[in-house]
């Protein structure tokens, strides 16, 4: 016998392929002791954007929720998805908050570290893997699959080894995209198992549908660990159900051993809250199965379409779809994982909206091109480049892009001053400083966390500011000896729900909706509004928004102006910088002028095709 093991994604990459990073601690709460029994390898619950989106979104505290996780978890190791140098944000980190992260995580419940680097550059892995190895945690290092001219398998094993040479304890075959097919899996899986000589765990998102075949071929050549998720937040852009693939290795070799009963049972849990909260469920689409065409994440496939309904464009998303390949190659195959495949698919919708190949250009793409990311696995556009970047010369490959963020754990700490309570709160400042001020600052000093518990499983996690904690207590010896199966208790803008034991978390609009995004400095400028007036001069041209967004006219709050009425211009100087699609893209000039009038307020909200300057040519 050689059973195969399985790792849960509920609690992670399930909800956040799915329902947008929104589910809440208080739902898991009622079922993890029984996933604790069931006999995971491990559950996945932390990283990847649960950590920004639990502040953004959720208004819980990330590391909160990890260690409340783990007490209610505390037999089944629990893991983490980890981007390198990156950590759990979208940016490099300094050398001493990656320590400090990784150490702080493993205090705090996590035992498996499941390391990514977009570009499969081993120098953004380096510090986290012997962060992980001091703390003692497990490193697995996760290889970012993906097909092109410059991935092959040659180059996967070289990747694999330099893992391994740092410590890797485990080897993952990260399938992001779900373009692993089954006998690409079996050879890759049989290569890594004796040339490698690691346990092999693959990881594969349904997408295309490929997955469930991947995972019984993979275990056939050797695979020991595969992931899954609970059917209710299975397929689609998730995961294979994890019910379906125990059933199916029943009475096999590599029978898991796991026991079905308690699957379904923890399914009908999970299958409530979805309903409740009337949340999707995962499906394939042609869309999705066209991945195998297009090589479009189905989550990266899911937020091109809401930036392209926030364009008003989603009528486009054909073209961004033949647009993104191009994109890809000239900037040397990046596999489509966060960041780079952010970065790459908001590049390609805004050489679409424009109608002009690379002329706006947000800074995280100028940032790859200059070596910041890492190495691109493939030979760069130098047309592109050049375009770009002018005469800069982009970083070579003894310059290991971490080491040029020198930011101290101490000047994080200075800057975020007596809101910070722990070591925690001052890297939660330093990862997402203006989220974590302001969670910090709404639950300084007087508010209290609520968390009751009814026999051994937490009913409710919310924040109480206001709230009598002493009231809810009360509230909750009631509760336990009436039919009433719920309280609401809202005062200002708190709000705490009190629940029965086992009780499915009611539905509410706040838990199911994102939060609202924080109102503009002023309302959106409408495109319509902006029509060159009779009495400017004929010879007075436009600079148009070329997308919905926010302008800033300087660099940052306080500096000084791009441009002023009055300044000359040169073509391809900076004008102003359009936040959009959440990157800052520079707006430059397209030929030699004078500015004669700045149309738009600083931090206005703007429409696509908004007047925002006024220039006389001067050629």
């Amino acid at each position: 016998m050689r059973p195969v093991h399985i790792t849960d994604t509920t609690l992670r990459d399930a909800h956040q392929s799915l329902w947008a990073t929104r589910m809440h601690l208080a739902d898991m709460l009622p079922i993890l002791p029984k996933m604790d029994s069931v006999g995971y390898w491990s559950l996945e619950v932390w990283g990847g954007a649960t950590f920004d989106a639990a502040l953004r979104f959720l208004d819980e505290n990330p590391w909160d929720r990890l260690r409340i996780i783990k007490q209610h978890a505390p037999k089944t190791p629990l893991q983490m998805l980890l981007r390198g140098q990156n950590l759990v944000g979208y940016r490099h980190y300094s050398d001493d908050i990656v320590r400090r992260f990784v150490h702080a995580s493993k205090r705090n419940g996590i035992d498996i570290f499941r390391i990514f680097d977009a570009l499969n550059d081993i120098r953004n892995v380096q510090v986290s893997a012997e962060a992980v190895k001091e703390c003692g945690g497990h490193f697995e290092g996760a290889i970012s699959y993906t097909v092109s001219p410059v991935h092959t398998l040659d180059s996967y094993l070289e990747y694999a080894q330099e893992l391994k040479d740092i410590g890797a304890d485990t080897i993952c075959i990260k399938d992001m995209a779900g373009m692993l097919t089954p006998f690409r899996t079996a050879k890759m899986v049989s290569a890594l198992k004796n040339e490698i000589g690691l346990p092999v765990h693959v990881h594969c998102h349904y997408i295309g549908g490929m997955a469930p075949m991947n995972y019984l071929k993979g275990v056939e050549a050797g695979a020991d660990i595969i992931d899954t998720a609970v059917v209710a937040l299975a397929f689609g852009n998730s995961q294979p159900a994890v019910e379906m693939i125990v059933a199916a290795l029943k009475e096999s070799e590599y029978d898991s051993g796991l026991d079905l009963d308690l699957l379904f049972e923890i399914a009908e849990y999970w299958e409530g809250v979805r309903e409740a909260k009337k949340l999707k469920r995962g499906v394939t689409s042609l869309m999705h199965m066209e991945v195998f065409s297009h090589q479009v994440p189905g989550g990266m496939l899911s937020n091109l379409v809401s930036q392209l309904e926030l364009q008003n464009a989603k009528d486009r998303l054909p073209d961004v779809l033949k647009e993104i390949p191009k994109v890809r190659a000239e900037v040397g195959y990046p596999p489509l994982v966060t960041p780079m495949s952010q970065i790459v698919g908001t590049q390609a919708v805004i050489n679409v909206l424009t109608g002009k190949r690379w002329a706006v250009v947000p800074q995280e793409m100028k940032d790859y091109l200059r070596g910041y990311y890492g190495m691109a696995p493939g030979p760069l556009d130098q047309e592109i480049v050049t375009k770009v970047l002018g005469k800069e010369v982009p970083l070579g490959p003894d310059v290991r892009p971490g080491s040029l963020v020198t930011t101290t754990y101490e000047e994080m700490a200075e800057e975020i001053g007596d809101l910070a309570h722990s070591e925690e709160d001052v890297l939660m400042y330093a990862l997402f400083p203006n989220e974590a001020r302001i969670y910090l600052e709404k639950h300084k000093e007087g508010a209290e966390r609520a968390v009751f518990l009814m026999g051994e499983e937490a009913n409710t996690v919310r924040e109480a500011d206001s709230v009598d904690v002493n009231q809810i207590k009360e509230l909750v010896k009631l509760l336990e000896s009436s039919d009433v199966s719920e309280i609401i208790i809202e005062e200002g803008d708190s709000k705490v729900i009190v629940r029965k034991g086992g009780a499915a978390p009611a539905a509410t609009a706040a838990a199911a909706a994102p939060a609202p995004a924080p109102a503009a400095a002023c309302a959106p400028v409408e495109a319509a509004s902006a029509a060159v007036s009779g009495d400017r001069p004929a010879n007075w041209k436009t600079v148009v928004a070329p997308m919905v967004g926010t302008i800033y006219h300087a660099g940052s709050p306080g500096a000084t102006p791009f441009v002023e009425v009055g300044a000359t211009v040169a073509e391809g100087q900076t004008l102003c910088i359009l936040e959009a699609m959440k990157l800052m893209n520079e707006i430059t000039a397209e030929e030699a002028g004078v500015i004669r009038e700045i149309s738009v307020d600083n931090a206005q909200a703007v429409e696509y095709g908004t007047v925002l300057f006024y220039y006389e040519p001067t050629a």
